[in-house]
């Protein structure tokens, strides 16, 4: 199968268009102490709409030295309590965070909550002080994945086409 891959990027806190929801049902916390078991469960529950893979036949200890690595943030999305989505972000060697992985459980999508919840992860990657913020996501994501990301301010700066080989969800 053949995906486009867009990578996107902001320089500067001031180029973010926030999406506000004022609603109190939506928590945003860091995960602290790092639990490796939230990040795989994520992982694979969020990720099974948009064949996330690479990361599937992980063990624990690859899910516990994954979440506990120096320079990665996680943080879980909640409504009214229950867990809902999350988003990590990660240190890279050049002075940027990035978005690593950002989403919604399937039945939380649609719902206005993915304009707000990018709009407070791209908060929080900005207040670690980095020199950009980046994101990529292909044409396997969410189909507003895109327009989310440009829609808080992101710019696209490079796509690539990739061939890649997309096993069926479990």
């Amino acid at each position: 199968m053949t995906v486009t891959v867009s990578y996107l990027v902001m320089y500067s806190p001031e180029q973010l268009r926030p999406k506000q929801l004022d609603d109190s049902r939506l928590q945003i916390q860091p995960v602290m102490p790092p639990r490796w078991e939230f990040n795989q469960s994520m992982y694979c529950r969020v990720g099974a709409d948009w064949s996330w893979q690479d990361k599937r036949a992980w063990d624990e200890a690859r899910w516990q030295a994954y979440a506990e690595a120096p320079g990665l943030y996680t943080f879980a999305v909640n409504w009214a309590g229950e867990p809902v989505g999350y988003f990590e972000l990660r240190q890279d060697q050049h002075g940027g965070i990035e978005i690593v992985y950002f989403g919604l459980l399937r039945e939380f999508i649609g719902k206005g909550l993915g304009g707000a919840v990018l709009s407070r992860a791209l908060e929080h990657a900005w207040q670690l002080g980095p020199e950009r913020v980046w994101v990529h996501t292909c044409t396997l994501d969410h189909p507003s994945a895109l327009a989310n990301y440009q829609a808080r301010g992101m710019r696209i700066y490079r796509t690539e086409t990739e061939t890649v080989s997309v096993s069926g969800n479990d």
